[in-house]
């Protein structure tokens, strides 16, 4: 039972990485075309371009993480709360754990990070595993501070015989306070991040209006040196202001 669940979650892991893949290379041919068109009416740089391919995976593979982190952040704190719940109801410290399961499981989904995560718990629960070595590993892979933070202190707490219904309610309470912050950090920025969308738009949009508008009007800037040199250093220039951007708008709390 326990290969044919883990098989089932390394296809659908698979499944999802190709899914992703596809999507990303859909995504990359979109931009790719419209670069091409409205800074260099050639089909010569789309090509050209796809040696960057690589390079916008690794970029979506980053921001499809950071999601995922921010995802599990919430549902682990939620998730903290169901096992400080089954602790109070008399349940054991490892009980507890795949009990939250179950929780996590209706609440989120079967295919939820939260609930992928908490079914490799009760797992290797089953095989008499110590819990604070599972959590151990379960934040390392993850790379969640919140929950790096929780399994450190678990383990500490388990080694010193202290009150772990305690000790779980007050991670719970602290994990619960942080993303309050980021929340009211994410309101006070959305706005902002509203208004990077539209200037990350603007570009295209205003030359793309010229070319329609004005159809000669932008014709020295296309097929000869000078006209590629001077859009390709407003390329430069606009692809360096995104990355500042999206820099800037990565908040950490």
């Amino acid at each position: 039972m326990k290969r044919s669940t883990t098989s089932n979650t390394r296809k659908n892991s698979g499944k999802a990485g190709s899914r992703e893949l596809w999507l990303s290379f859909a995504e990359f041919l979109v931009i790719d075309g419209m670069i091409s068109f409205i800074f260099y009416r050639s089909i010569l740089p789309f090509f050209g371009f796809f040696l960057f391919f690589p390079k916008y995976q690794k970029y979506r593979k980053k921001s499809r993480r950071e999601k995922r982190k921010r995802e599990l952040a919430a549902q682990f704190r939620e998730s903290i709360q169901a096992v400080s719940t089954s602790l109070n109801a008399g349940y054991s410290v490892e009980n507890a754990f795949v009990e939250a399961y179950g929780d996590m499981k209706q609440t989120y989904g079967e295919d939820a990070p939260i609930a992928i995560e908490y079914r490799r718990i009760a797992e290797r629960l089953k095989n008499n595993e110590a819990i604070e070595v599972i959590l151990k590993d379960f934040a390392l892979r993850c790379g969640v501070e919140d929950i790096r933070d929780f399994s450190d202190v678990f383990s500490a707490a388990k080694r010193s015989g202290g009150d772990m219904g305690k000790i779980i309610r007050r991670a719970s309470g602290n994990i619960s306070e942080k993303m309050e912050v980021k929340r009211e950090i994410d309101t006070l920025i959305s706005s902002k991040r509203y208004e990077q969308r539209i200037m990350e738009i603007v570009p295209f949009a205003i030359i793309a209006y010229l070319s329609v508008i004005s159809p000669g009007f932008m014709d020295g800037l296309y097929h000869n040196p000078i006209g590629i040199a001077v859009m390709s250093a407003c390329l430069g220039i606009y692809a360096g202001g995104f990355f500042l951007a999206e820099k800037i708008m990565r908040i950490e709390v």
